[in-house]
């Protein structure tokens, strides 16, 4: 019965989502530092993300931006993907962890999305670009964040005040809202900007 009770205690569905969400992050870095690597090796190699004008990488990896640390950005991704992937597995093994590493975590997501809507704004508004392995990283590290975000004082995970619990958990039940408000900005944003439905349409 005890055995049975944890085991219907673990949170599967955000444990699936993190390991999910993480491991397609984790293969957009890998695949944009592939590219790049490539780039590095042959002056005329034309990397598979470059579509059209509009929808390219070649000019983010070519920037500053592209290196913000004075080494690639992908090189980041392919290393702070492995965090969500690491705590949905070991969620889904039973595993349950600290304050401190909840924190921890969580401050670690911040910085991603803050660097997501950074990278946004330069690619959109400075090189003009829509990077499609950008996108794909932008799009789970965004609800990647605010799913993160409220579990582990809605779920218990972290013991909190009954009304802080209750704040969390309705924080909860919106987080999917506030995931649209950002994709629905983002895309707002990049068709004023570079028009990307007249580009999707004559492709």
């Amino acid at each position: 019965m005890h055995v049975e009770s944890r085991r219907n205690s673990r949170p599967v569905a955000f444990a699936i989502f993190s390991l999910v969400a993480g491991a397609v992050g984790w293969f957009a870095s890998f695949e944009l530092l592939t590219e790049y690597i490539k780039t590095l090796q042959l002056t005329d190699y034309v990397p598979n993300c470059n579509v059209s004008i509009l929808v390219t990488c070649g000019p983010n990896m070519d920037s500053w931006q592209g290196s913000i640390l004075g080494f690639s950005n992908t090189i980041i991704g392919v290393a702070a993907f492995m965090a969500p992937m690491f705590v949905g597995a070991a969620l889904l093994a039973g595993a349950r962890f600290s304050r401190w590493f909840w924190v921890t975590y969580q401050v670690g997501l911040l910085l991603g999305i803050v660097f997501v809507f950074w990278l946004f704004s330069q690619s959109v508004f400075v090189l003009g670009t829509l990077c499609p392995w950008c996108m794909v990283v932008w799009s789970v590290t965004i609800p990647l964040f605010w799913f993160t975000l409220p579990h582990p004082y809605a779920s218990g995970e972290v013991a909190v005040s009954p009304r802080t619990r209750a704040l969390f958990t309705q924080l909860r039940s919106w987080a999917w809202v506030l995931v649209l408000i950002c994709v629905i900005a983002i895309a707002f944003l990049a068709q004023v900007q570079l028009d990307w439905i007249a580009e999707f349409s004559r492709a």
